[in-house]
């Protein structure tokens, strides 16, 4: 039996604490995507060595974790071309294989854009591999654009963010 798409009053984010520790470090997307994200423990130490930008939360369905998302809050781009160039955006998003295509990452990615409004925000940035099996077509469907500029090999895309 699939499980029903998640309704909104089901789904929130959660911070990573010690009591859903283990079921965070647990989510693994599917096999063929290993290459295009880093695994969740990753995130969550790069989380405690940045801890000044990350912003690191379980996306939790009912009482399951069913992914992860981390975000990065007012980082200097590229400090030394133009110290202004001051981004926030969408660093990690890894959703269970078991739970893909059910609306768990474009929930995920809402919530965190409501977040960096809420910061006071008026873009979000994210970045992605290319190639086979890219999180490229997901990114774009939600309203992503290629600013021309990579990161690490990575494609860096932008959304502007509605103001209230």
């Amino acid at each position: 039996m699939t499980n029903p798409t998640p309704t909104p009053s089901s789904l929130r984010l959660e911070p990573v604490t010690t009591e859903n520790f283990d079921a965070v470090c647990a989510v693994s997307v599917r096999s063929d995507q290993a290459h295009l994200v880093a695994p969740v423990v990753k995130s969550l130490a790069e989380a405690y060595v940045h801890a000044e930008t990350a912003w690191p939360r379980a996306i939790v369905d009912g009482d399951e974790v069913v992914g992860f998302v981390m975000a990065f809050l007012d980082i200097a781009w590229n400090a030394a071309a133009d110290p202004r160039d001051i981004r926030s955006g969408l660093w990690r998003l890894n959703i269970s294989a078991a739970h893909q295509s059910k609306g768990y990452g474009r929930f995920a990615v809402a919530a965190v854009t409501a977040e960096l409004r809420r910061l006071g925000a008026t873009h979000a940035y994210v970045t992605w591999e290319p190639g086979p099996g890219s999180p490229e077509p997901f990114y774009l469907a939600l309203g992503f654009r290629p600013t021309g500029e990579e990161s690490a090999g990575q494609k860096v895309a932008v959304l502007k963010l509605p103001t209230a």
